[in-house]
């Protein structure tokens, strides 16, 4: 059966709770990145707020984010480092329209299953049997592939493994990658994988140990920056095609975030975690569809910027979708338990995870 998305039932405005409730309201903040007492922090889920003209959704939302309202009438969810002196930020507390604001829980779910309550779902374990999700998640992705934005976040194990850094790069070059979020490692051990073979010294194949091999992904990060970009460091180092050389010859965006930790970093890797922070919000606004991969710091950063719908072009509402794969229940769980309908946790290592989807998606390449 060919995928659809579910249709999104929006709130009855008409109830007698909401019927006569007032307008929103709106207080000038202090100062810049100072928020008026009060001040009312956004969800992951739909959100009206009652205007003069009637109620309005939020365009597009966040985690943990403020309302401001701009002087043509328009609201504007952005942090709270972002808010000006002056500016008119929505303040309330309450969530259920006693203040003009409602947070709408369950708009995809049929309305005789419609539960107006902020819930918690039961996540797969260890012992869950994963076929059904991952059947599901082929139908979804076939359709996002032409239909919407598929967001990757991943962790360096998927490009310690030739199965799956080669299924990675299958899927980006099938479509099936709109844009990649990760950090300074992934980037590394790829390009160390495609000169050397190894991923932290390891054969990417065999896993044994190269002499030497501690080396290969610091003269990775030496050449890419004598380079001087990665697109230029990914030609002149040459190499099999893998992840990052995908991205660049498809031209599919990525972000690279560093941290404390990172070696180097390659170039184009963002050291100013709010310039990160910046260039990870702008695929946000656009995803449908997020799969992040063994990466639990990055995937809880991406997934408090990801709301659970995405308004269209068109105006409709849609679900957005979110995969979590890691092999600790721990990880995956500690995103899924967001209070998201749409997310999902797989429990498994993420080579598996990528064999798979390349088998169901693309095939088998030979190389």
């Amino acid at each position: 059966m060919a995928f659809s998305l579910p249709e999104f039932h929006p709130p009855d405005f008409n109830r007698a709770d909401v019927v006569d409730a007032p307008l929103a309201a709106f207080v000038p903040a202090p100062a810049d990145g100072v928020l008026p007492e009060g001040f009312h922090a956004t969800s992951n889920h739909p959100e009206y707020f009652r205007l003069a003209h009637g109620w309005q959704l939020l365009q597009e939302s966040r985690m943990d984010a403020v309302v401001v309202r701009q002087p043509n009438g328009h609201l504007d969810v952005i942090e709270a480092r972002r808010v000006r002196a002056g500016q008119e930020v929505a303040i309330g507390r309450s969530e259920d329209g006693q203040e003009g604001i409602l947070v709408y829980v369950g708009g995809f779910e049929p309305p005789e299953r419609y539960v107006e309550k902020f819930a918690f779902r039961t996540r797969g374990t260890r012992e869950t049997p994963f076929s059904r999700s991952y059947d599901d998640l082929y139908e979804l992705l076939r359709y996002e592939r032409d239909h919407g934005y598929i967001v990757w976040v991943a962790g360096p194990a998927v490009a310690f493994d030739k199965d799956s850094r080669d299924s990675f790069r299958d899927l980006i070059d099938g479509g099936y990658c709109h844009a990649l979020l990760a950090g300074n490692a992934v980037a590394t051990h790829d390009l160390e994988a495609a000169v050397f073979g190894t991923g932290l010294g390891q054969d990417v194949y065999s896993q044994k140990l190269v002499p030497g091999g501690h080396y290969h992904h610091l003269d990775v990060i030496n050449r890419a920056r004598r380079a001087g970009s990665l697109d230029a460091a990914a030609q002149e180092m040459g190499g099999d095609a893998g992840i990052m050389h995908a991205l660049l010859r498809r031209n599919v965006p990525y972000v690279l975030a560093g941290s404390i930790r990172d070696d180097g970093p390659l170039p184009g890797v963002f050291a100013d975690v709010y310039q990160a922070q910046d260039a990870m919000r702008v695929h946000a606004r656009r995803a449908t569809t997020v799969i992040t991969l063994a990466t639990q710091l990055h995937s809880i950063a991406f997934g408090n910027m990801v709301p659970s719908y995405h308004v269209t072009q068109t105006g409709s509402v849609r679900p957005v979708y979110l995969t979590i794969v890691d092999i600790t229940e721990f990880s995956a769980d500690k995103l899924a338990n967001r209070g998201s309908a749409q997310a999902m946790a797989i429990v498994t290592n993420v080579q598996d995870f990528m064999i798979n989807l390349r088998t169901n998606l693309v095939g088998r390449r030979s190389v």
